[in-house]
C-alpha cells in the first residue's frame, strides 16, 4: 500500500478533526490505522498515534505508537544517524538488568497492543528490534512518549538525548502558519 493509498480514519476512530488534519499535515499524507493520540507534544499537537495492529485492508502492522512529529523525528534522526543505536545494542549484549528491563518494555508493548486487538501474524513482535535488538529509535521514543517514563529504558534514554523540539516556536505556530 503506497502513502496515497492509505485508508482514511474511520468516524469512531477516538481523534477530532483537529488531530486528523494535524497528523495528516505532519506526515504529509493521511495516516494509516490510527485509533487515538497516544501523546501530545508540549506545544499541545498530536506527535505519537497509536495505531491498530491490522490496517483496514487486512495487512498487520505490528507498529502500535508510531511517531508523527516531523521535528520529533529529525532530532531522533540525527541521534540514530550520531551511532547511538549502537551503542545501546552493545549495552543490551553487556548488560543483563538493562535487557530484561528492555524485554519488560516489549511485553508491556504487546500487551497495550492486545487492547486494541489479536493478531496472530504478529503474535510476539513488538517493534523497534525490541526485545534483543535496537533498530529503530523513533519508535522507542513514541512508546516513551506514550506509555511514560520508566517503561522503556532506551526509548527513555534517546528522549533525554533529544533536544526540545517543540522550540524556539511551538510546533502548534508552525501548523498553524
Amino acid at each position: 500500500m503506497t502513502a496515497t493509498d492509505a485508508e482514511p480514519l474511520d468516524d469512531d476512530d477516538g481523534l477530532t478533526d483537529a488531530d486528523r488534519a494535524c497528523v495528516a499535515r505532519q506526515l504529509g499524507r493521511p495516516p494509516r490505522g490510527a485509533q487515538e493520540v497516544a501523546h501530545r507534544c508540549p506545544c499541545g499537537q498530536p506527535d505519537v498515534v497509536a495505531t491498530r495492529p491490522r490496517l483496514a485492508d487486512g495487512t498487520p502492522f505490528p507498529t502500535l505508537y508510531y511517531l508523527t512529529c516531523p521535528r520529533a523525528a529529525a532530532a531522533i534522526g540525527t541521534l540514530e544517524g550520531g551511532g547511538l543505536m549502537r551503542e545501546m545494542e552493545a549495552r543490551l549484549a553487556d548488560d543483563p538488568r538493562l535487557a530484561a528491563s528492555y524485554r519488560r518494555a516489549h511485553e508491556a508493548y504487546l500487551a497495550d497492543r492486545a487492547r486494541l486487538g489479536d493478531v496472530p501474524e504478529i503474535a510476539g513482535v513488538s517493534a523497534g528490534g525490541m526485545p534483543t535488538r535496537v533498530k529503530c529509535l523513533h519508535v522507542l521514543v513514541a512508546h516513551a512518549l506514550a506509555a511514560g517514563a520508566g517503561v522503556n529504558p532506551l526509548g527513555d534514554e534517546a528522549l533525554a538525548a533529544l533536544p526540545e523540539w517543540w522550540q524556539p516556536i511551538s510546533c502548534a505556530d508552525e501548523v498553524t502558519a
